[in-house]
This record gives structure tokens, sequence and C-alpha cells, in this order.
């Protein structure tokens, strides 16, 4: 069996695949155990980081995990969590909030983490990532407030998700430690961080980016649009015997930054070949083949 890659996000050692929760409240079945069972199968592949938000399922989410953990607590210790903040919902479950915004301030991101931190049960949050950046964010206030959770333990380290790298410099100005990481969309249907310096900016920076939607919300495994690119995946399925997800993930594999997919599925065959895309070796015309075929046109 491939054994799966870990990487240091700051002192925080993660798998180099993770599985992603948003979708954990959107299975009929949130019993205890069908979520231990999905636990579980990513466990016992060797993928031990598990992301989270907030706002995932409507603010469920980190609840449903949580009643798990609950049962099973001696799974905690054999994982790492990361959750985010800062999203505000129009949400049903706030009457009150009469528009989608963001919020990094002190207060927000204090009240976050604690709710966070009772939902899952749990004493500490890995990472912490600020979900989305904040036009109104006061970096110096947000990084003091982000410094003092993790000293006093509730917070391990931090980072961010869709932030830019100016984005990513004004924050990083004012915090006493490095960010860790910037959870960014990156995927076969998703090539700009390739090219418009957000991969480099990370890699100059030695440090790793998490990619969600990995699979272009699985647009990239069925639906109309597959012509070229789904034409070269399959070719290179076929001639590595995996299914094209595994083709996918390899790809950001592949790329030097040490970019950690996070993959989000409730299908348990999906879950248990996860790791198949650890033994998907391309070499690098194979990668350009399937780059080019994305692009839909050779490189220039």
């Amino acid at each position: 069996m491939t054994t799966m890659e870990r990487l240091h996000l700051g002192e925080v050692e993660v798998s180099r695949i993770v599985y992603g929760m948003w979708r954990l409240a959107d299975d009929p079945d949130r019993s205890q155990a069908h979520v231990r069972a999905k636990v579980e199968a990513c466990l016992e592949q060797g993928i031990t980081t598990f992301d989270q938000a907030d706002i995932y399922g409507d603010y469920e989410s980190e609840g449903v995990f949580g009643a798990m953990l609950r049962e099973s607590p001696g799974l905690r210790e054999r994982m790492e969590i990361v959750t985010k903040c800062d999203i505000m919902l129009a949400s049903g479950k706030f009457p009150d909030r009469r528009v989608k915004h963001y919020d990094t301030s002190p207060e927000h991101i204090r009240a976050s983490v604690d709710t966070s931190l009772k939902r899952m049960g749990i004493e500490r949050i890995d990472v912490l990532l600020l979900h989305r950046p904040d036009p109104l964010m006061d970096h110096r206030a947000t990084a003091e407030t982000l410094d003092a959770l993790v000293a006093e333990g509730k917070l391990r380290e931090v980072g961010v998700s869709n932030f830019r790298p100016h984005d990513w410099t004004l924050l990083a100005s004012a915090l006493s430690r490095p960010l860790v990481t910037n959870q960014i969309e990156i995927s076969l249907m998703a090539l700009d961080p390739f090219t418009d310096g957000q991969l480099a900016f990370l890699q100059e920076r030695g440090v790793p980016p998490m990619a969600w939607s990995p699979l272009a919300g699985g647009a990239l495994l069925s639906g109309p649009d597959g012509g070229a690119l789904r034409t070269a995946m399959a070719r290179v399925a076929r001639d590595r015997g995996v299914d094209l997800a595994a083709v996918a993930v390899a790809f950001l594999l592949r790329h030097p930054a040490r970019i950690l997919p996070v993959m989000g599925t409730n299908n348990a065959d999906r879950i248990a070949s996860f790791k198949d895309a650890l033994a998907v070796q391309l070499d690098r015309e194979t990668w350009f083949e399937l780059y080019a075929a994305a692009l839909g046109h050779e490189v220039p």
C-alpha cells in the first residue's frame, strides 16, 4: 500500500490528502455510526486531517462531527482538525442578519472559535483559517486576536482561505507567527492559480496550499462538458489503472508547491479510493497534456 505523505503546516503535521466535511450535514444519515465509518475509512488510509468551517451545512456540520467525537473520544487523538470563520451567512438560523457578509472583528473571531470548540467538543483547533478576505478587516486587531488565541491554547496554528497575496501580506505583517496555509480553489477546471501568482507566492515562502474543490464539484467526473479534458483524463486513468478522480488529484500532487487536496464526499467507495491518487506518477509531458486539454489549447 502507498504510504500517505505528511507535511507540516507550522507545528501541525497533516496528511497530504485532507477530508473535507462541507457536505457532512447534507448526508441523510447523520448517525454517529455512519459519520464514524467515514472518518475511520479516512484514517485507515492515512488521511488524518479533517477540514471544517463554522458555516458548513448551514452551521450544522461541526455539530454532526462533534456528536461523533463525543461518542468516540479516542478518535480525536488520531486526527488534525481545521476549521474556518468570518463568513456570516444570511441564514434562517440568524433571522436578524440582513445580508451575507464577512466579519474579522476580534469579537466575532473569539465567539466563532468558542462556538466551534463547543460544537465539536474539543479543547483546541489545530488550524484556524479566515474563510474569506474581509474588506473591513483591521489587520492589527485581527492579528492581535489570533495571536492571543494561540497563546491561550485554543488554536495551534493560523492560516487563511481565498486570500490573494496582498491580503496575505497585510495580515501577516501584524502577526507574531507565520500564516501556515492558504486554502484556494485549484483543479483542472480552476487553473488560474498556476499562472496568476497565487501558487508562486506560496511556493516561494515554502507554505503548502490547500486546494478546495479539486474535482471541480464533481464536474471533472461527469457532466456534459467533458470534451478533450475528459478524454485525456480517461486515457491516463486507463493506463494507470485508476479512476478519473485519482488522475485529477495526482495532477495537483505533481506540483512542487506541495498542494494539499481537500476531498469532500459522502460516498463510502470514493472515500476508500482517495489514496489511489498517491500511486499515480505523472511525468512532465503527461502533466502538460492534461493542462493543455484543460486550457483547450496548447501552451504558448
